[in-house]
């Protein structure tokens, strides 16, 4: 059964613009992009290893902000639009609230953030794989 609302978590990687693109073009439903923010006291993010501030909260928030406007640019130019959500949690936990919260039917994901150098990049594997594992909703993984 074709989905009726397809939900989009975006990192800004290759893949994750990958996984709108695969949406936009197979799916003709409601598609919902969600970057998501991680807290800088998380250990999954910079305030790790950087004192957390409020020039830091204010450049991840416009970040992604900068990442959800792009993709209505880019449903745009496919003649489709997008909603946009900007959320700020745990990467997987909060993909997995949102589905939920707007009765997504379907996830499309890149399988991770790209380069595997990267330790920022290779989080979004672990998310897709606990996204993969916990979701009540089919998963589409685009690598």
């Amino acid at each position: 059964m074709a989905p009726s609302h397809v939900l989009v978590p975006l990192d800004g990687s290759p893949l994750a613009d990958d996984a709108l693109a695969h949406a936009l073009e197979t799916f003709d439903c409601r598609v919902t992009v969600l970057n998501v923010v991680t807290p800088l006291d998380s250990s999954m993010s910079e305030g790790g290893v950087l004192e957390p501030d409020e020039e830091r909260r204010e450049d991840a928030r416009e970040r992604a902000e900068r990442l959800v406007e792009r993709a209505s640019e880019t449903a745009a130019e496919a003649d489709r639009s997008v909603e946009t959500v900007v959320e700020t949690g745990d990467p997987a936990e909060t993909i997995l609230a949102t589905a939920e919260d707007l009765d997504a039917d379907q996830i499309v994901m890149g399988g991770h953030g790209g380069d595997r150098s990267d330790i920022g990049r290779r989080l979004l594997g672990t998310v897709a794989t606990t996204v993969v594992g916990e979701a009540p909703v089919t998963v589409t993984v685009v690598r």
